[in-house]
Order: structure tokens, then C-alpha cells, then sequence
């Protein structure tokens, strides 16, 4: 995904070829029109969405340079030079059981880890190329196996993110808009890389690791012009696995074979990113993802850690927006989680400790968020969460049903309403000490 210092001139490169791709993006939408669901995908959907928190993870071999995941790319170094980093990349306190244990910890219900990144390094046990954890680095182990086998143990899905982009791989040619000389020759099999090397690896990855989640894809939006061979690719994955959820991370409406809409740095529709479309699927589930800290994978000079507040707010505006939160840790070169990570989830956890019944198996509420909060529901609830608001009464519009019920959620406590034809008007209690979010629930009669 694109990095938190990506130059104007790329984002610039990639905004003219978003607007060339519309017609070719037309074009294999229409290719794929026939795709139609499994039972499985289906009920694949509806438990993610009630899930509603999970973690993100960008761990690789960029990690011992201490400089983020496009290290590679804002350095311009070459594909001699990027070579010689496996070999300093031995995570010996990578911890599976502790990784999916913080997981549990913070409240949160699934893992999307980085398989491989942009670098094309496969932090698994790839055959297809020995550009991979296994064979390159002193560490000669397989740690998405482990994870994948402790998140079966504890009860957590787990998801691999995948980048199409490829700055290492000759045959990721034509070049995109992320180029540089690298090194690289100019000529390339473009067919092969996708039929034969990323397939390949996909089908790893949906037969080795027992059942997943699904696949993040990222970095199409480097060439979106091209031609993906998005029905083979997305066909082979609901083949492999019928439950598997594709996620595309390419910024655009979402196409036929894809189950998840994600919006990246984002609310769904509201572009503050400049990259994200403001289209907002009514059809699919709906996921936003964003950093604990600054950087997505480790850098080293990033202390801009977000405060417990602020994601606790994250979390509840993106339910709010019928949304997930995926929520990014970058791991050190050694496998540990940096302890400021470690404390803020903790924090979240304890927060969902209480709340969490306003949050999981939730969708959007009946009132359209706004800068006062939002609102989410599951069947007869609606949870109203007072996000900023300084005066006592809060005023709302019409809800549908009679409300027989306000309650208080963190006491039990009844709160007054009073509901006529033209909205509804709560009376919010005092927030308390270090309250984030005065959360008021109101019982809709059946």
C-alpha cells in the first residue's frame, strides 16, 4: 500500500492512470458478471462483518532497515543491493502463541499478515521461487505456518495480504507507475508472472496453511490498465477455498468475484486519503484499515503512536460506518511487538471488555453519522455513541419503531427520551472520568 511518504509524483502517476483505466476496468467487470456467491462465501461474509476488529501486520525483510515497507522503493536501491538483506533478517523471538494471544487480548478477531509485500520476498515456504524466508534468511522457518496453526488453535481467522505489485521479479514488466531502475532488464513475461509465479504462490498459500480467511490483495492500482487476469486468479481462489474472501485493495468499485470493499487510511466514502473512491458497496462487507502509529511497516524514527482515545474512536466510527477496523501493528526485525503497541491494545481490549456489545455483530445504525458520533444495531438495539457532544440533550432524527426502552449501556442506568414525529431527543447523562464514548441504548419494540 502506497507509503505514508509516497511522492507527489507517483500520487500524481497514479491518479492520471486510475482515470485511463475506467473503460479496461468496465471492460473486465463485464468478463466477470456471471460470478455468483457460494452458500460458504456468503456465510463467509456475514461472520466477518460481525467480527467487526482485526489486526494488520506488515513484517518482512524491510524491517531490519528500520525505515517502513517501501524502503526498497525511497531508497532506489538496487535489486543487488535489496539481495543482501535476508541474510540479516532472523526474527528469534517471533512468538506465534503471544502474537495471537494479543490478538485475543485487544478485543480483536482476526490477522491479515503480509505474505509477501511490494519487495516480492515470500515470508513463507514458497517452491515456486526461492525468494523467500526459508531459503534466504539464517532463520529458515515458516512462520506464517506457525501463526496459521496457533490462530486454528485459538480461534482466530486469519487472512494473507498479497501484493500483485513486484519491484524484485523481472517479469513484473511493463513497469508501473512505482518504477525505478532498479536494475532490472527491461523485457519481461508478464503472462507468466501471473499465470505461473502468483497463482502459483496463491495456490500455496490456500493449500498449505489449513483454512484462511481469504486474500488482501494490494498494488494494482501500480498498473491498473493492465490486464490482471482477474477472473482465472479470483476463480482459482474461491475454487482452493469456496469461503475464502477476496479483498481488494485497489481503490476503485468493487468488481464481481471481489467480497470485501476496504478503504485504506479511510472511512468508507470519504477519500481524506485522495486515493480511495468515494463509492460505497451496499452489497458487500465494508473494512478500513489504518496504523496504530504513523508507518505500516517498522520505522524506527515513527513515535506517533495513536492514544487509546483515538483508537477507541477509530474503532467506533468505523462500526458506525457499517465498517471493520483493521488496525496495524509493524513488528521488529526480531519478532517482538513493539510494548507501546502492546499497551494501547490492551487499553482497546479492556474498553471492548465493557463495550463490546455495541460493537461486535453489529451493523450501521439508522442515523448517518456525524460529528457527535454514530450510531450501530443488532436486531431490536440501536447503541447511540456520544462521540463529542458538550450540551445535555442531544437531538436526533426519526427512528422507525417505537422506542420501549433507554438505558445507560455502562450502568444500566435508564435514560430519558422523548420521541415524536419529528425525532428523538435523549438527555445524556455527565460523561465520567475518562469516558471516550457515553454510549446510550435504545430498545426498538418488535
Amino acid at each position: 500500500m502506497p507509503s505514508a511518504r509516497h511522492s507527489k509524483l507517483v500520487r500524481c502517476s497514479l491518479a492520471i492512470a486510475f482515470a485511463a483505466s475506467t473503460i479496461f476496468a468496465a471492460h473486465r467487470a463485464q468478463a466477470q458478471a456471471d460470478y455468483q456467491p457460494t452458500p460458504e462465501n456468503l456465510q463467509a461474509r456475514r461472520e466477518f462483518q460481525d467480527m467487526k476488529f482485526g489486526m494488520f501486520i506488515h513484517w518482512g525483510v524491510y524491517s531490519v532497515l528500520g525505515d517502513g515497507e517501501w524502503v526498497f522503493h525511497e531508497r532506489h536501491l538496487k535489486v543487488d543491493e535489496y539481495n543482501r538483506l535476508p541474510a540479516f533478517f532472523d526474527p528469534e523471538k517471533f512468538d506465534a502463541q503471544a502474537w495471537v494471544a494479543l490478538v485475543k487480548a485487544a478485543g480483536m478477531k482476526y490477522i491479515t499478515i503480509t505474505s509477501r509485500h511490494h519487495d516480492g520476498f515470500a515470508m513463507f515456504d514458497s517452491k515456486v521461487s526461492d525468494w523467500n524466508i526459508v531459503q534466504r534468511t539464517p532463520y529458515k522457518k515458516d512462520p506464517l505456518k506457525m501463526l496459521a496453526d496457533e490462530c486454528h488453535r485459538q480461534g482466530i481467522k486469519l487472512f494473507f495480504y498479497y501484493s500483485q505489485l513486484d519491484w524484485h521479479n523481472p517479469d513484473y514488466f511493463p513497469r508501473g507507475a512505482t518504477s525505478w531502475n532498479n536494475g532490472r532488464p527491461d523485457h519481461g513475461d508478464w503472462n507468466a508472472y501471473l499465470d505461473t509465479y502468483m497463482d502459483g504462490q496463491l495456490t500455496e498459500l490456500l493449500t498449505n496453511y489449513g483454512p484462511i480467511g481469504g486474500i488482501w490483495f494490494d498494488g494494482m492500482w501500480d498498473k491498473p490498465d493492465a490486464d490482471w487476469h482477474l477472473t482465472k486468479t479470483y476463480a482459482l481462489i474461491h475454487q482452493l477455498q469456496p469461503a475464502a474472501l477476496i479483498i481488494p485493495n485497489h481503490h476503485q468499485t468493487p468488481r464481481p468475484g471481489e467480497d470485501v470493499q476496504t478503504f485504506e487510511r479511510d472511512l468508507p466514502g470519504q477519500n481524506t486519503a485522495g486515493f480511495n473512491t468515494k463509492y460505497v458497496s451496499t452489497n458487500i462487507p465494508l473494512e478500513s484499515s489504518d496504523t496504530l502509529n504513523g508507518a505500516w511497516g517498522f520505522n524506527i524514527g515513527d513515535s506517533n503512536y495513536k492514544s487509546r482515545e483515538e483508537l477507541v474512536r477509530k474503532l467506533v466510527r468505523a462500526a458506525g460506518n457499517n465498517s471493520n477496523l483493521l488496525l496495524n501493528i509493524g513488528p521488529y526485525p526480531n519478532g517482538e511487538i513493539d510494548p507501546q503497541f502492546v499497551s494501547r491494545l490492551h487499553a482497546v481490549g479492556d474498553w471492548l471488555a465493557k463495550y463490546g456489545d455495541s460493537i461486535y455483530g453489529t451493523r450501521g445504525g439508522p442515523i448517518p453519522p456525524g460529528d457527535w458520533g454514530v450510531t450501530t444495531q443488532k436486531e431490536n438495539k440501536i447503541y447511540v455513541h456520544v462521540l463529542n457532544w458538550g450540551s445535555p440533550l442531544l437531538a436526533l432524527p426519526p427512528i422507525a419503531g417505537k422506542i420501549s426502552a433507554a438505558q445507560v449501556m455502562i450502568d444500566g442506568a435508564k435514560a430519558d427520551v422523548t420521541q415524536n414525529p419529528e425525532g428523538v431527543i435523549l438527555k445524556l447523562p455527565a460523561p465520567k472520568t475518562d469516558e471516550i464514548d457515553r454510549v446510550i441504548v435504545l430498545t426498538v419494540a418488535k
